[in-house]
């Protein structure tokens, strides 16, 4: 059965008419198409017993139809209504709709309402649940991407390190490693690269910039590409120059908390207590309050995916499950440590993406 006939079968068992999906990502994991449209109007519709269509902006239409997509594509010029053009197409395959669903988690109200004005059908039922399940375990091809992914990422670092220098800004660093992978062919970063120096990469959120780096201090990477669609998500951090005792132990505790949630991973174990192994070391060596967000993401067409690995989530891991471990900390105007990895659970543990090592490197 294809990812379409799946949603398709969900569609009649949810006794709705048709189900309208406006996220880029699901529609380039349903149909190999992706384009992020802005402010222009991208729609992938299914119905139960009719096949389905691709709404797109007219400049669309020809890639959309050159990834083999063998339905019917339509288009739209930029000053006409997309969503009297939706409706008239969902009305040519059900005169009289009723029920649809919908992504809650993307669709906007505004186009919501917009959608309703032209189309009197109750929106009430949620894909989003749905869709998480079925990206939810990866199969071996994707597998097999995401490691790929992983072996750009790792060059990446190779070549961020070596342009590492005192007195150098960020910037410089981040246009380095990202020019490196342009000449290897790899055009896309799956976001924007993060190199932080010092009591910068304390700011978890951060952005590269144009502070210089400093003798003696540590430089934190976050990186990851895009491998045919599928995306790498990796931090490293490294040292130049000497490091005091106290940053040495920040980051020592820090590897410490990703080693050991690493190989606790495998079937069976659920997601809040992968975090709360991490979070223990963390807590036990007095860095607690510095570990602000949870350990990890799923990821694979995306870089933050369903599930959260994170207090709270029972989820039991399963074979095929991909997410991050990341834990980090974060000391407010003194130094920032992250260290992660995106793995896969295999039949008896996990195995990841990314094999930059991580004892610290002194640059």
């Amino acid at each position: 059965m294809t990812k379409l006939e799946q949603v398709q079968n969900w569609t009649e068992k949810q006794g709705l008419d048709f189900t309208y999906l406006s996220d880029p990502k699901t529609i380039q994991y349903l149909t190999g198409f992706f384009s992020d449209p802005v402010e222009r109007v991208l729609a992938l519709v299914i119905f139960p017993d009719k096949e389905p269509f691709m709404f797109a902006p007219a400049l669309e239409v020809e890639a959309i139809k050159d990834t083999g997509f063998s339905y019917d594509v339509y288009g739209y010029l930029d000053h006409e209504n997309p969503w009297a053009i939706i409706a008239e197409h969902v009305k040519e395959r059900n005169a009289n709709p009723k029920n649809a669903g919908l992504e809650m988690n993307n669709l906007t109200i505004s186009r919501l309402n917009e959608l309703q004005a032209e189309l009197d059908v109750s929106f009430n039922t949620d894909v989003t649940d749905f869709m998480n399940s079925m990206r939810l375990i990866k199969t071996p091809d994707e597998i097999e991407k995401l490691d790929a992914a992983g072996r750009e990422a790792d060059y990446a670092f190779q070549k961020g390190f070596e342009a590492v220098k005192a007195g150098k800004p960020e910037s410089a660093v981040m246009a380095e490693l990202e020019y490196a992978l342009k000449l290897k062919g790899v055009m896309e970063m799956s976001f924007d690269t993060l190199v932080q120096a010092g009591a910068h990469a304390a700011e978890p959120h951060g952005a590269t910039c144009s502070n210089l780096i400093k003798n003696n201090e540590m430089v934190l990477f976050d990186l990851g590409t895009v491998h045919q669609g599928y995306i790498s998500d990796s931090s490293r951090t490294v040292a130049v120059g000497k490091l005091s005792d106290k940053q040495k132990d920040i980051y020592n505790v820090c590897l410490d908390a990703q080693l050991t949630a690493m190989n606790y991973v495998k079937p069976g174990v659920t997601a809040e207590s992968v975090d709360k192994v991490a979070r223990d070391i963390i807590d036990k060596a007095g860095y607690g309050k510095y570990f602000i967000h949870r350990l990890g993401h799923g990821m694979g067409m995306s870089e933050h995916e369903f599930p959260s690995i994170m207090e709270g989530n029972k989820m039991e891991l399963k074979p095929g499950m991909c997410f991050s471990i990341e834990p980090g900390i974060y000391v407010p105007g003194f130094a920032g440590v992250r260290i992660e990895d995106c793995v896969h659970v295999t039949e008896n543990g996990c195995e990841p993406f990314t094999h930059t090592p991580k004892e610290l490197k002194y640059l």
